[in-house]
């Protein structure tokens, strides 16, 4: 069952119990209205007959026949007299009477004064009446055919109100429900449009002080997420297939190069040399992608703790040197003060940091005349602050301008070996640390690479 379904029931439950207690709540006062109303018009009824009759103003006889002739036609009252010690002075019909008087009734209206009784669907009273100083007993019962006529009208006009308010508040709930979850509907559309083609696409929020307006928004932020994972994945995807073809074909043609006929002890190592050095420079490119991938994680998907720059740098120095015993490496500090070492201490993952500097150290290394790199540690405010510079050749204003964007090689390209992964990698991963890095470079004059970490 739909919520509009549910909502509309439960709705029309509520209000149509709350309709039939206000309409039973109607019916039962307008009996008890009806009932004391008639109770006041027995009262005047017993008290007009009896006065007639004590006055002697109408014989017993006459005021017998009129109560026969009228209770033909109308539902006249039945009127009696007694006298204190229950001696029946005058009733209307004493073959008929309603009220069957007993001593008991007797006793009970001269201790009361006045009692109010039914009998059937007769209503009766009884009542002390003083007349020139002597108490007599009154005792007048009727049946209300007319106002049990009108109840019976108002009965039966509530019951058709119940039923025609019932169906409106159903018609009136399935709408407000329609009209309440209209906003829904428009988000499942919308979200029914979101697919994997399209996950750029988010939903439109109308008033983010609503709930609705909180559900759209926390959609959106996951939408966000799931955009991201999907092209880190894409990403993955195109760039392995895209630089995984050229060394597998390079490797595939030296292999049947080798294979076509037989050669020497030394071509065969010359071609192993070569399929090696092919492998080495597929491992690299394959090691880069994965860091690549990683890089693209979540910062909630990553292990964070606090991590000093300086040791960081002197480990990933003796890495880059072990790999490339022709580079040169100084280390410089500033800005040397007696708790600088929470000033050059961040809160980052130490394993991508280091590929990141690595990746920036080894640039400035390969691109300069003596394979050198200055690597300076300072801190500024909430910064700490690690510049690393080289004097080699520089790069040109479009090559700055596509530094970090993924594979592009620049224009010397095929004088340095790479894959243009590196400071795209560098890059992603001091954004992953909510760092910032920049490059200042002339050509002729050399290149600086400048990051910035929050330290703690």
């Amino acid at each position: 069952m739909k919520i509009r379904t549910t909502l509309t029931l439960k709705y029309t439950c509520v209000t149509a119990t709350i309709f039939l207690l206000c309409t039973v709540l109607i019916y039962l006062l307008s009996e008890h209205t009806r009932a004391q109303t008639f109770f006041r018009d027995l009262k005047s009824e017993g008290i007009t007959k009896a006065n007639l009759f004590l006055a002697g103003q109408v014989d017993a006889q006459t005021m017998q026949s009129v109560y026969l002739n009228n209770r033909k036609f109308i539902n006249e009252v039945e009127v009696a007299v007694y006298t204190t010690d229950f001696h029946m002075l005058y009733h209307d019909a004493i073959h008929n009477d309603i009220v069957k008087e007993t001593q008991q009734m007797i006793n009970e209206i001269l201790r009361q004064r006045e009692i109010e009784f039914s009998i059937g669907k007769y209503q009766g009273i009884g009542m002390v009446y003083l007349y020139k100083g002597k108490e007599y007993i009154v005792t007048a019962a009727a049946y209300d055919g007319y106002g049990h006529a009108n109840l019976s009208g108002l009965q039966n006009t509530l019951i058709i109100l119940f039923i025609i308010g019932l169906t409106l508040l159903f018609v009136a709930g399935y709408f407000l429900a329609r009209l309440a979850l209209k906003p829904i509907q428009n988000i499942v559309n919308e979200a029914e449009t979101i697919t994997a083609s399209h996950i750029d696409r988010r939903l439109p929020v109308k008033n983010e002080k609503d709930e609705l307006g909180e559900l759209c928004i926390a959609f959106n932020a996951l939408l966000n997420r799931l955009e991201v994972s999907f092209e880190s994945q894409k990403q993955f995807v195109s760039n392995v297939s895209h630089e995984l073809h050229t060394p597998l074909a390079a490797l595939t043609a030296e292999l049947d190069v080798s294979l076509q006929k037989d050669r020497t002890n030394e071509q065969y190592r010359h071609a192993m040399q070569n399929i090696l050095q092919d492998a080495k420079r597929m491992t690299r490119l394959i090691d880069g992608l994965l860091n690549l991938a990683k890089a693209d994680y979540c910062k909630e998907k990553i292990s964070m703790h606090e991590v000093r720059l300086d040791e960081l740098l002197l480990d990933v120095r003796e890495l880059i040197l072990r790999a490339h015993p022709d580079y040169s490496i100084e280390l410089l500090f500033s800005n040397e003060e007696e708790d600088d070492d929470r000033l050059i201490t961040t809160h980052g993952n130490p394993y991508l940091l280091n590929i990141a500097f690595a990746n920036l150290i080894e640039n400035n290394c390969k691109y300069s005349a003596n394979h050198s790199s200055i690597v300076q540690i300072s801190f500024y405010n909430r910064w700490s602050i690690v510049r690393m510079s080289d004097n080699g050749c520089g790069m040109s204003a479009e090559d700055k301008q596509q530094l970090f964007t993924l594979f592009y090689r620049g224009a010397k390209e095929n004088a340095v070996e790479g894959h243009g992964i590196g400071m795209t990698l560098a890059h992603k991963i001091v954004k992953l640390h909510e760092g910032n890095i920049a490059v200042h470079s002339e050509k002729g004059r050399g290149t600086s690479f400048i990051v910035e970490l929050p330290h703690v």
